[in-house]
């Protein structure tokens, strides 16, 4: 979402991002003209008219559950954002019975919460395993 226009967002993929990725965007791109959204969420830059690019992962009961924020000279990182969705959906399905731990990928081990990983996390989890293709 952005306070560009629909017909902006429209050019956008039609003459740069379906060039870069050989297909059209996957999903529909929102316009938060006049920027009530971001203001909402806290990242409208008033004086600039725009959006800081945030990006914020929201459940299925409207709570956000992770955000980042980053200026417009680093871009940002889909696969991790996939990755995070993933990890909230299966910490979500789980009722929160399971855990993923820093660098979790999906079908990885993950944790059990409980009073008995306190302290143990690095017997029941090594780091390298998050990290192995």
């Amino acid at each position: 979402m952005s306070v560009d226009s629909t017909f902006v967002h429209k050019i956008w993929n039609d003459q740069e991002l379906s060039k870069i990725i050989n297909k059209d965007i996957p999903y529909p791109m929102l316009s938060d003209q006049g920027g009530k959204v971001g203001s909402i969420y806290g990242v409208y830059d008033e004086e600039g008219g725009v959006n800081t690019r945030g990006r914020f992962i929201i459940d299925p009961d409207g709570v956000v559950q992770a955000f980042e924020v980053l200026t417009p000279p680093v871009g940002r990182n889909v696969s991790e954002a996939i990755r995070q969705i993933k990890a909230f959906q299966l910490v979500r399905k789980t009722k929160g019975g399971e855990v993923t731990p820093s660098g979790w990928q999906p079908g990885k081990k993950t944790l059990k919460p409980g009073i008995g990983l306190v302290g143990n996390v690095w017997k029941e989890w090594n780091v390298s395993e998050a990290f192995d293709d």
